[in-house]
């Protein structure tokens, strides 16, 4: 026994010099850079959402949301986790100022201040740019997939949804006769009775009903939607998620398909801070692009300077608006090869030589001659194939591609009979020439993919992935968010923009305490005569 350290105290004895939280946190430590960070901050406006009179006095704001932002700092994401730490951990109830709120209250505040939290995500951001921690030079966005709270294989689909709906109103319309039986009786019994409401059981059919019927809606539309995208409903029907019918079934990086939503993140290259957080529904990140600009010029008060996002983002639109904004946009958007393109030649109306046919590109997917083997003159508005033989514009045509209306220039060749490299450029089939489709930001895409090839756009395009990524990283990895807690696109946004606001927090706080420490450095050292 005499080896083993005995404890400094029993846990009954009384101690003469009671102690603080306050002297249990250290001066240095990172929790009161953030109480420091939130006691600056002006909480009137989440003030204004509480009565003021009714009820006990509540817990103020700055307390509840200060739990929030430190605890994800922590990676800790549950209300439940939350109200534990909050009652037993030194820093959380230092934080916390002794406050024990309940899993309940800290759930309910989590969803309840999407604008007030919004305020709150600019305020770190103004402050980390008026510190020189924050700079609008470079910002790169993407988006990233995270797992709806939703099972993967819980979906309706068209066919499912109409059988449920089926023995949904059978059982409706059974319990219906059932009820009116019932009152039959009970009137020969009671007499006349004015509650004229559906009983409770049949009330919920009915709203679950509904319900049912509003999502078969958006199911129909959806599988016509496909259909004009030339996908099969009957094959591959639209899926809308059961339990969160806001996400949207797509695939996942590690493989097969889950109900997912698309969070979008644009950070800055000189901090890391995030500077613009979203959620959408979908794919379609690249419609995100101009809107998220703007954003964040209106919020932070100063336009950027340049835009990186990766090569999905450098569509013609894309490319047209940044411009018209004044934002440099850098993407990866390759030209067609012309060095070892023989098709590329000074005369485009004299043929290629023959014995450089087999080095004419070829697409990948359709394993025919590439649009890059054809050649546009601008003067002419004609394209010229391999051959020297032209395809002089003959309409226009307008379709859907992923949900967007695109109008496109159709080019036809009239020389395809009998021409020696058809058996490479056109299918046995085609009866009516080779087609070359050109669209109104086709000239744009033609010259921006020509500044991505100088040495100064990809070094700075290749800033990318450290800037676009890291967020993602730190959110996924670090703060353990691979799957949304909550439900619906409202509360999925809220609960990401609490993660990106700690993020931003959590650097504001790390630099803030560099620059401390490196005045103290500066007033310690002796000082030269």
């Amino acid at each position: 026994m005499g080896y083993w350290a005995k404890a400094p105290m029993a846990r009954e004895q009384l101690v003469l010099i009671a102690t603080t939280l306050d002297d249990r946190i250290p001066e240095d430590d990172p929790v009161r850079l953030i109480a420091e960070v939130l006691d600056g901050y002006g909480w009137s406006t989440w003030e204004a959402k509480y009565h003021g009179r009714i009820g006990q006095p509540p817990i103020h704001p700055r307390v509840l949301a200060g739990l929030w932002l430190y605890g994800l700092r922590r990676g800790i994401r549950s209300s439940r986790k939350l109200e534990y730490m909050a009652g037993h951990n030194i820093d959380f109830m230092w934080l916390a100022q002794g406050h024990m709120p309940d899993y309940s209250t800290l759930c309910e505040f989590r969803t309840k201040f999407e604008a007030e939290l919004k305020d709150l995500f600019r305020y770190i951001a103004k402050i980390a740019m008026a510190g020189g921690f924050l700079q609008l030079i470079e910002l790169a966005t993407d988006g990233t997939r995270v797992r709806a709270n939703n099972n993967r294989f819980a979906t309706w689909t068209d066919e499912k949804i109409t059988k449920a709906l089926e023995v949904l109103v059978a059982d409706f319309e059974k319990r219906l006769v059932e009820s009116k039986q019932a009152d039959l009786t009970e009137k020969g019994v009671l007499g006349e009775t004015s509650d004229a409401r559906l009983p409770a059981g049949l009330a919920d059919m009915a709203e679950r009903r509904k319900k049912l019927e509003e999502i078969q809606k958006q199911l129909k539309a959806a599988d016509a939607a496909r259909q004009k995208d030339g996908i099969d409903p009957a094959k591959n029907p639209a899926q809308i998620p059961k339990t969160d019918p806001d996400s949207r079934v797509l695939p996942n990086k590690e493989g097969g398909h889950a109900p997912n939503y698309t969070p979008m993140a644009t950070a800055e290259g000189h901090g890391g801070f995030i500077v613009d957080a979203d959620v959408i529904v979908g794919p379609n990140e690249n419609r995100e692009l101009v809107p998220t600009m703007e954003r964040v010029t209106k919020e932070l008060g100063e336009q950027p300077e340049r835009a990186l996002a990766d090569g999905a983002y450098a569509t013609g639109p894309n490319i047209q608006d940044m411009q018209a904004l004044g934002i440099e946009l850098y993407s990866n958007l390759p030209m067609p090869p012309e060095k070892d393109n023989p098709a590329i030649r000074p005369d485009a109306t004299q043929p290629v030589p023959e014995s450089e046919w087999n080095r004419l590109p070829i697409n990948p997917q359709s394993k025919r001659l590439d649009k890059a083997c054809f050649v546009y003159n601008a003067e002419q508005d004609t394209y010229y194939c391999p051959l020297g033989n032209s395809l002089p514009y003959e309409e226009k045509k307008t379709e859907r591609v992923q949900g967007e209306t695109v109008t496109w220039m159709v080019y036809r060749c009239e020389s395809c009979p009998g021409c020696p490299l058809a058996g490479k450029c056109i299918a046995k089939t085609n009866t009516g020439g080779r087609t070359i489709r050109r669209d109104i930001h086709t000239k744009d895409r033609e010259r921006f993919a020509a500044k991505m090839q100088t040495p100064e756009a990809r070094a700075i395009y290749d800033q990318r992935m450290r800037i676009a990524e890291t967020p993602f990283g730190l959110i996924k990895h670090v703060f353990g968010l691979r799957q949304f807690l909550l439900r619906g696109l409202a509360k999925v946004k809220t609960e990401w923009l609490w993660t990106c606001t700690a993020i931003n927090l959590d650097k504001l706080v790390r630099a803030l305490r560099r620059v401390r420490a490196a005045i103290e450095v500066q007033i310690a050292a002796p000082v030269a005569n």
